[in-house]
């Protein structure tokens, strides 16, 4: 998944791009892309990790994905509003001390075995998260000329994806590989909590060390003073009391943020799971996570290839051939085994690789005055990836892992839609 978008009006009227050496700090913005996607990415890893410690059914362990993905929705806008008031610079030094502490807080929650303490954990980690989104991303906008804006986001969100490409070597390394149940071909083996605790505590202190560091270059860097607002945001409500919720394209693109986000973390979500059942891959979990790199890097590499074609044909046409791609893909997962359905699986990451953009780009199309306010709603839309997983993680129970892959499907079946017709429906209603 992308980061949050902030529409490139509302970047602007904190002030104009500016102008001048900014090398070196978009070099450190760079490097908080890369670190969230890395975080995030994470979580996948630390799923089946937390299910075999705690004997947790699948329903419980998508409570990682719902506080942390929760964290987007209630967070999002409080965020903005911080933002607005210390300015992009602090509200990114705030983003990452609040993601310290919630790397910090997975010490005592291995310590004492919690599994609640852990979500609360990956809660507050979000939520400082959600600040740095929400700061980074329409700092790198205005930090520079604005003929190269979209060029910077581009590359700093292709270091999003290349830390969510990385992170399963890192997790697997040092969290699913140390643990002697998880490093065997035994998926229904469970963990001893108190001896296992220092598996998750040595990485996340890496992160929270990490972060720390971050936090205090931000601090040092001279930067330009932007992202206050000065003055009171224009309504988003013309006199006739319309809004952005008027827009049926808009409405229909915040549907396709919530199943695309909850599509993408839910396959992430299952994936080892997936690859470590006998009659799918028979892989031990530390050896299953290193194919999550092939999901996460399809998407990668989709991107840059997506971003050519789209050049030349139109992106809702594109959107819809790759839900469609999508779509086939994760049928063939549904109804095959072996090798087959393994891949399948891995390969719907390249399908993924322009959809959040796309549908983010094609429910702002022609929005008006309302472009902002329709941004916060797309925003938003990405507690789908708290929500769906949590479905799914009930479907695995009741009816087995590989039959819960339904709900992406279904949710890629929307996303076709969308491309083919719905974006297409901008007449307002009134």
């Amino acid at each position: 998944m992308a980061g949050i978008s902030i529409d490139a009006d509302e970047a602007q009227a904190a002030g104009v791009h500016q102008h001048g050496n900014f090398r070196f700090a978009l070099l450190v913005l760079t490097s908080l892309f890369f670190m969230w996607g890395f975080i995030t990415c994470l979580n996948d890893i630390l799923i089946p990790y937390l299910k075999n410690m705690f004997e947790l059914n699948y329903a419980q362990a998508m409570l990682v994905q719902f506080c942390f993905f929760g964290a987007y929705f209630i967070v999002s806008l409080p965020a903005g509003a911080l933002v607005g008031k210390i300015g992009y610079q602090k509200g990114i030094v705030a983003g990452l001390a609040l993601a310290c502490c919630g790397c910090l807080l997975f010490y005592p929650s291995a310590s004492y075995a919690s599994y609640w303490m852990f979500l609360a954990a990956f809660f507050v980690l979000a939520s400082g998260i959600t600040i740095l989104q929400v700061a980074a991303n329409p700092y790198v906008s205005v930090l520079g000329p604005a003929h190269t804006a979209s060029s910077r986001l581009t590359l700093t969100q292709a270091f999003n994806s290349f830390g969510t490409t990385v992170a399963p070597f890192f997790g697997s390394w040092l969290i699913l590989s140390t643990s002697p149940q998880l490093s065997q071909s035994a998926p229904d083996a469970t963990l001893d909590a108190a001896a296992q605790a220092g598996t998750v505590q040595l990485p996340y202190l890496i992160l929270a060390a990490t972060l720390a560091v971050l936090a205090l270059v931000f601090i040092s860097l001279k930067l330009p003073p932007l992202g206050k607002k000065t003055l009171a945001a224009a309504s988003t409500c013309d006199k006739n009391g319309a809004s952005a919720w008027r827009y049926p394209h808009l409405v229909l693109g915040a549907i396709g943020i919530f199943v695309y986000v909850g599509a993408e973390v839910g396959i992430g979500s299952f994936l080892i799971n997936f690859l470590v059942q006998p009659e799918i891959g028979g892989f031990s979990h530390a050896e299953a996570a290193h194919y999550i790199a092939y999901y996460f890097g399809g998407a990668m590499v989709g991107r840059f290839v997506g971003a050519g074609v789209m050049q030349k044909i139109k992106a809702g046409k594109v959107l819809a051939f790759n839900a469609l791609c999508a779509c086939a893909l994760v049928t063939l997962a549904l109804a095959s085994t072996g090798t087959l359905a393994m891949w399948a699986l891995l390969l719907v990451g390249l399908c993924n690789s322009i959809m959040f953009p796309t549908i983010f780009s094609l429910a702002l199309q022609d929005l008006e005055q309302h472009t902002s306010q329709g941004s916060g709603i797309l925003c938003l839309a990405i507690v789908g990836g708290a929500i769906l997983p949590l479905l799914q993680g009930l479907l695995a129970d009741n009816l087995g892992i590989q039959l819960a892959f339904l709900v992406p499907l279904l949710c890629y079946g929307f996303i076709a839609f969308y491309g083919a017709i719905g974006c297409d429906a901008k007449r307002p209603s009134f």
